[in-house]
Formats: C-alpha cells, sequence, structure tokens
C-alpha cells in the first residue's frame, strides 16, 4: 500500500474521528496547564484549532471525520444528564431562589434567541442561516435538532454552538472579575444560559457550585429553546 492509499484509509476510518479527536483534547488539556489555566488556553479552543489543523493538513472531510467523531458526539446527552449530580449538593439553595432563578433563565433565554437573530437578520444573511442562530446558546443535540426541524442548517448550528461556547468560556472569568461580581450562583447561571456545556466546563474549573447552577441554566434554556424556537419560527419568515 502506497503513502496516498494508507492516507486515504486514515481519512474515511471511524477509528481516526475518535483518536484525533481525543489526542488533540489531551494535548489541548496539558497546554491549559502549562499556561495555569489562562482564559486563551480553553482546552475546548485549542483543541478545536488542532482538528482544524489536521483536517486540513491531511485533506479529510467534515464527513469522513464524523464517522467516528459521532461516537463522541453521543456522549453530551449523558454527560449533560450527569450534570445534575453536583446541582444536588446544592439542592437547598437552589429552592430559596427558585423563583429568581427561573425569571433569569426564562429572560436570558429569550435575549439569547433574540439577538442572535436580531444581529442576522442586520447583516441581511439568508433565512436557512438565521434559522440555524437561533440555537447558538444550547448544547449541540438540541441544536441541531431544533435547527433541523426549523428549516436551519444543523452543520452550521453546531458551528455556532461551539463558537459561542469557546467565546463564553474564554470571557466569563475576566468578565465578572471586571463587573466586580462574586456570586457563584451568578456566575453559574449567566454562563450556562450564553455557553452551554463548554462554558458549563470552564465554570467548574473554577467552582463546583457554580459548574452546578451553569448545567442547571444550561439544560432548563435547552428546554426553553426547544419550545420557543418552533413557535416563533413562522414569524422569522
Amino acid at each position: 500500500m502506497n503513502a496516498e492509499a494508507a492516507l486515504a484509509v486514515i481519512r474515511t476510518s471511524p477509528l481516526s474521528g475518535v483518536f484525533v479527536t481525543l489526542l488533540a483534547y489531551k494535548l489541548a488539556v496539558l497546554f491549559n496547564r502549562r499556561c495555569h489555566g489562562h482564559p486563551l488556553s480553553n482546552p475546548v479552543l485549542i483543541g478545536v484549532l488542532l482538528l482544524l489543523a489536521w483536517l486540513l493538513l491531511t485533506g479529510t472531510s467534515y464527513h469522513d471525520y464524523m464517522k467516528g467523531g459521532q461516537f463522541i458526539q453521543m456522549l453530551l446527552g449523558p454527560a449533560t444528564v450527569a450534570l445534575a449530580v453536583p446541582l444536588y449538593s446544592n439542592l437547598s439553595r437552589l429552592k430559596r431562589a427558585a423563583g429568581p432563578l427561573a425569571i433569569s433563565i426564562g429572560l436570558g433565554g429569550l435575549c439569547g434567541i433574540a439577538s442572535a437573530v436580531g444581529l442576522a437578520m442586520l447583516f441581511g444573511l439568508p433565512h436557512e442561516v438565521v434559522m440555524s442562530f437561533t440555537t447558538r446558546a444550547v448544547t449541540t443535540p438540541i441544536a441541531m435538532s431544533v435547527s433541523q426541524g426549523v428549516g436551519g442548517i444543523p452543520e452550521l448550528s453546531a458551528m455556532f454552538v461551539i463558537l459561542s461556547g469557546i467565546f463564553g468560556a474564554v470571557i466569563v472569568k475576566p468578565l465578572f472579575s471586571l463587573m466586580g461580581l462574586a456570586d457563584d450562583m451568578v456566575l453559574g447561571v449567566a454562563t450556562g444560559v450564553s455557553a452551554h456545556g463548554i462554558g458549563t466546563a470552564r465554570v467548574f474549573q473554577l467552582s463546583e457550585t457554580a459548574g452546578a447552577f451553569s448545567g442547571l441554566a444550561m439544560g432548563l434554556n435547552g428546554l426553553l429553546t426547544a419550545v420557543l424556537v418552533p413557535l416563533l419560527a413562522p414569524l422569522l419568515h
């Protein structure tokens, strides 16, 4: 087998997608530790850049990569459900703040949808792209499913979700420090509503309480988006 044939096998093998994804994330985590957790060294950001470099260097298409990448994507659902475990340890605090939390998450979810759609329409983007933007603040499985149902492009929605999550994970701590905010619950809710799983993973590094409330906000915002977007979609034509 010559080099070109071997490369073709590597491109199309499902194991390549799994191996390269895990390797990229492992290297990204090591880099983040070497940088002492600097926001710009976020493991997801670095991991994505490493994956993009590999795809470009080997000429691997997204379709071929996802033959293996889809197996890792399937773990997003169970991982999201597992976030309920740390939340249980904060159950008493959750009960005391149930009302304000519900209002904050509801308004945050609405603002996320409205701002994304508003900006997309302001720049005159095609309707399919506008609809893809509507789910940018929720987890990838929900975003792709809802986007497909309302006429968006699932793959584009996934990209918007990842970019939103990376941006939120990078900016959340410096922004809260700049604003003089120190409440872990506030940090968690704000991150979960705007930066979903990627942001949640980041604030878990800062505080388990913040991570727990971020997971709650992410889940409820996902549910809210899954209900609201299909209802609002006909108004965006």
